[in-house]
């Protein structure tokens, strides 16, 4: 795999509590179930997008790399997670139009939107929505960099085929369930492009 351990230093500031968010929000319910009083502490988060990329010519998944410091917080190694393209859905814009920005943004493709393929969708532990779809890609596709924008710093990953088997049990690669879920889905609905 063309994997290069970030050689990036990491160093946690300080941390923050009750803090106010444009991204999140935490909430407690109170509620009865079966006549029992209780109570569930929760957070809610926007709805989101996220994209399985598969270029064509290196047959190869792409996905992306990205430091998520809760992770890092939770002892999980060194805070990096292996996951697909994705963006949450905070502008009044389609979700395929939005998968086709964060495409562009974080991995620098530009990707038709007829071309974005509805994987499903499922509903995390918050209630938030997860929609996944699936693209392929070429080198004729590729417009910029990549890498996301603002102070976004995402490394490309080029997750050649014959390593797949490999990387999905790898538990020193920490990703997330949907891009395993999505690679599954891959192997058993896309086959065709592995024989191009």
């Amino acid at each position: 795999m063309n994997d290069e351990k970030s050689k990036q230093e990491i160093k946690i500031l300080k941390i923050e509590t009750n803090i106010s968010s444009q991204y999140i929000q935490p909430f407690r319910v109170f509620y009865t179930q079966n006549n029992k009083e209780k109570n569930w502490d929760f957070v809610k988060i926007y709805d989101n997008v996220a994209c399985l990329l598969y270029h064509t010519q290196k047959e190869a998944f792409l996905l992306v790399k990205q430091f998520r410091p809760p992770v890092y917080l939770n002892n999980n190694r060194d805070g990096f997670t292996y996951e697909m393209c994705a963006g949450i859905l905070d502008k009044n814009k389609s979700l395929k139009q939005t998968m086709k920005e964060e495409i562009l943004e974080e991995c620098g493709y530009d990707v038709a939107i007829e071309n974005i393929e509805k994987i499903t969708s499922c509903v995390g532990f918050s209630g938030s929505r997860q929609t996944l779809y699936f693209a392929s890609i070429d080198e004729s596709m590729k417009k910029q960099e990549g890498g996301g924008v603002e102070e976004e710093e995402i490394e490309l990953f080029f997750l050649p085929k014959n390593e797949v088997k490999k990387f999905m049990y790898d538990e020193n690669k920490t990703k997330t369930p949907s891009v395993l879920f999505a690679i599954f889905w891959f192997f058993e609905n896309k086959l065709d492009l592995l024989k191009k």
